[in-house]
């Protein structure tokens, strides 16, 4: 288990449709502060496998921090899932889950615009959460498009029409059901969004649906800055089996660099100060792991967000980017996963 993950109790299975379960989770008081979380953020639980020993999967947070006592998760099984089907199955009140603190940084920085919210199936997960906060704690309006392939398949339906019966001058609920409609077009959803084009635009879902959405934001002429997208990817690592140091790779004190092949690393994280050595080819994450430095992440493809940090001094660059907007990388943040180094010294600082 890693210093970043817990064992959690399960206090409720809750049967949303015959293919979704909400898991809610018992926080003990010590651990309060650890599971603080924000409107879509996610935890990644931990699946024993006889084969692998276990498998990670991410799951957002359907909770919301303003107006749920407990944090809660919704699976939806897929075909040939091996997490989803088990947590589904075999899940009961009572066990104990081993899960990640609260992560990523998909959802609006306040609450108090307008939003126009995008979800396809299990995609409001993140979404419902958000939709919860806004509500309760903010002051913004929203637009809910919700894709699902028939009525039985909504997740939230009874909750979302009370939601929309107790807000009605601040949330509207435009359901999408594949069996009445056929599957979303850019261009049929481009005219039922055209009105509100002018919001900031969340999106959550399958790939086809999210790039429906992105292909109807462009021809509405939404700013890319104001879309924002978390995408479904499977974790190509198991942040609960991370990779041991090994006495070649393990570095103390910088080495002499005389080839220019090696930056000087100072990083901040978790309160302590290190110093190691950079190779130029080698992303950050890799260096801090390889170091035992319990350096947050997830999914090492740059869609997470979770290894998030601040370059402090010195020149870095990015292999790719999907999780960080333009603002974001003008105040120096950057991603551990993708980030090389390009100066002879960096400092860099882990303070989200």
């Amino acid at each position: 288990m890693t210093a970043r993950s817990h064992d959690l109790e399960v206090a409720e299975v809750v049967r949303e449709t015959t293919a979704a379960r909400t898991l809610v989770f018992d926080i003990p008081d010590d651990l309060a502060d650890r599971f603080r979380y924000r409107p879509g953020q996610f935890l990644t639980l931990r699946i024993p496998s006889e084969r692998t020993g276990s498998v990670a999967r991410c799951y957002s947070l359907c909770s919301s921090p303003h107006c749920d006592d407990r944090l809660a998760v919704t699976v939806k099984r897929t075909a040939g899932g091996y997490a989803s089907n088990l947590l589904c199955d075999i899940t009961i009140p009572g066990d104990l889950i081993t899960v990640t603190e609260p992560l990523g940084t998909f959802g609006p920085r306040g609450l108090d615009g307008d939003l126009l919210l995008a979800a396809g199936g299990s995609g409001i997960t993140p979404i419902m959460s958000i939709i919860k906060s806004v509500l309760v704690a903010g002051r913004g309006s929203i637009v809910l498009l919700y894709a699902n392939r028939d009525r039985r398949s909504v997740i939230f339906a009874a909750r979302l029409a009370e939601l929309e019966r107790r807000y009605k001058r601040r949330l509207r609920v435009l359901h999408w059901l594949e069996s009445e409609r056929g599957l979303p077009n850019s261009r049929r959803v481009a005219e039922m969004l055209r009105r509100h084009r002018s919001r900031e635009w969340y999106i959550c879902g399958p790939l086809g649906f999210t790039t429906v959405l992105r292909s109807a934001a462009a021809a509405l002429r939404v700013p890319s800055s104001r879309v924002h997208l978390e995408e479904y990817r499977s974790l190509t690592a198991n942040p609960f089996e991370q990779p041991t140091a090994s006495a070649e790779t393990a570095v103390v004190d910088p080495p002499v660099d005389r080839t220019g092949t090696t930056t000087t690393l100072e990083v901040e994280i978790d309160g302590a100060t290190h110093h190691f050595g950079w190779p130029r080819t080698t992303p950050l994450l890799d260096v801090l792991l390889d170091n035992g430095i319990d350096a947050p992440y997830v999914c090492r493809e740059s869609a997470c967000g979770t290894c998030v940090c601040s370059v402090k001094d010195g020149r870095t660059r990015m292999i790719r980017n999907e999780a960080l907007i333009d603002d974001e990388l003008a105040q120096g943040l950057t991603l551990a996963c993708q980030t090389l180094p390009e100066s002879p010294d960096v400092h860099i600082v882990f303070d989200q």
